[in-house]
């Protein structure tokens, strides 16, 4: 398989050092915007000659993109970027012929009149307003294929398939133990995506109800984390499980929560207030002359990047999926999860916990498909596929999954 992955950043150098490992894959066409970034994660695996290739591109380009894709006779784009650039990546794809995978999906927009009680434009409404035309090209557009979304909807889809008759709720619950040695304030993934995803209003699906959304940091509940992370308070945060699994799983609520913690949020709220998450652009003066700039842009330039804080990192992180119904007849309620100690990821790989969880999905995901295991065409979620050979394979990975009963 030949793949162009998008995007040099934390998650994107984890995907090349996770796949040079795998068969399946023949090249990969690592590009960025940055062109160093793209050398340097290249540059890593001097011992693969002839299995990966860097070049600069511009991710909101679409005919540039396309005709990398073309040039380089590429079967799939991921796209391992920020949201932003979710629908020009799509768009390529699409045109170039060629499967594609992203981690995030396209981004939301809030209702005008009442944001925190109706959906204006959903994650992934404008991806899924093409789904009739990638089915007509026979290629597979896999949306939210990291880990949340991703495994956790692979999860869902496991619990409704071998572990319960009646599902009453589907909830992914994130959570971690994770410091960053030396920084006040240092998020372990992407600032840009966590802004969007924490500030916008959560959404929340009922079967009765549908689709319909709450104030940031709703419905706050303490969950009690495996493997010695313990209880973290959660609350609810806009997340794309909560759009997806409902098109492909039959429960009566579904619903996403994050362990931030007060401080967290607090640091959140206060760069709201003050207009710095904000992605118009603004006019302030440069060197020479005034420039424009994103304010949320400025946030991300001035944190650590999340690739480097590996070294400084300590704990575990903890992704996974809560499901509350009945099986033959009685009640139950499960926990399937996957844990990430940083310490390991770091040993193993170079890679800090979190962009390493996010790394190994869509790899998994890319050798079901070039095997022929993962086979459809469309615009499709995790769910919508078979999760035993997905959790088959991130056991044989060498990061197993694993289950807790709750009751």
């Amino acid at each position: 398989m030949r793949v162009l992955l998008v995007g040099a950043g934390g998650v994107g150098t984890a995907v090349t050092h996770i796949a040079a490992r795998r068969d399946f894959l023949s090249h990969m066409v690592v590009a960025d915007y940055d062109l160093t970034r793209a050398e340097a994660a290249v540059a890593a695996h001097e011992q693969h000659p002839g299995r990966f290739s860097s070049r600069r591109l511009d991710a909101s380009h679409e005919d540039a993109v396309r005709q990398v894709l073309v040039d380089e006779r590429c079967d799939v784009l991921l796209n391992a970027t920020d949201p932003r650039f979710v629908m020009p990546l799509f768009n390529a794809a699409l045109t170039a012929g060629t499967h594609y995978l992203d981690m995030a999906m396209s981004l939301s927009a809030p209702h005008a009149i009442a944001p925190y009680e109706q959906c204006g434009v959903k994650l992934g409404d404008e991806q899924f307003a093409q789904a009739e035309a990638w089915a007509r090209s026979g290629h597979l557009a896999l949306v939210g294929m990291g880990v949340e979304p991703g495994l956790s909807d692979v999860f869902a889809r496991y619990a409704a398939d071998e572990l319960f008759d009646e599902i009453d709720e589907i909830g992914v619950r994130d959570g971690a133990n994770l410091t960053v040695e030396g920084y006040d304030f240092a998020p372990s993934f992407n600032i840009w995506t966590t802004i969007e995803e924490c500030l916008n209003p959560p959404v929340v699906y009922e079967k009765d109800r549908g689709w319909y959304t709450t104030a940031p940091f709703s419905e706050p509940e303490t969950f009690n984390f495996p493997e010695g992370i313990g209880p973290v308070e959660c609350v609810n945060v806009e997340h794309e499980e909560v759009l997806l699994v409902p098109r492909w799983v039959d429960a009566r609520r579904v619903t996403f929560k994050y362990g931030l913690g007060e401080d967290f949020i607090a640091k959140l709220r206060t760069l709201h207030e003050l207009g710095l998450d904000s992605t118009a652009r603004v006019t302030v003066p440069g060197v020479n002359r005034l420039v424009e700039v994103s304010p949320r842009d400025v946030v991300a330039a001035c944190l650590p990047d999340p690739a480097t804080l590996g070294n400084r990192m300590k704990g575990k992180t903890c992704a996974g999926t809560w499901v509350k119904g009945t099986k033959d007849g009685a009640a139950r309620e499960v926990y399937l999860y996957h844990v990430v100690d940083n310490e390991w990821s770091m040993r193993e790989y170079n890679s800090q916990a979190v962009v390493w969880q996010t790394a190994i999905n869509p790899v998994i995901a890319l050798e079901l498909i070039a095997r022929g295991a993962w086979s459809a065409s469309g615009v499709l979620g995790p769910e919508a596929l078979p999760p035993r050979p997905f959790l088959d394979l991130l056991t044989e990975y060498g990061s197993p999954w694993k289950m807790r009963e709750e009751r």
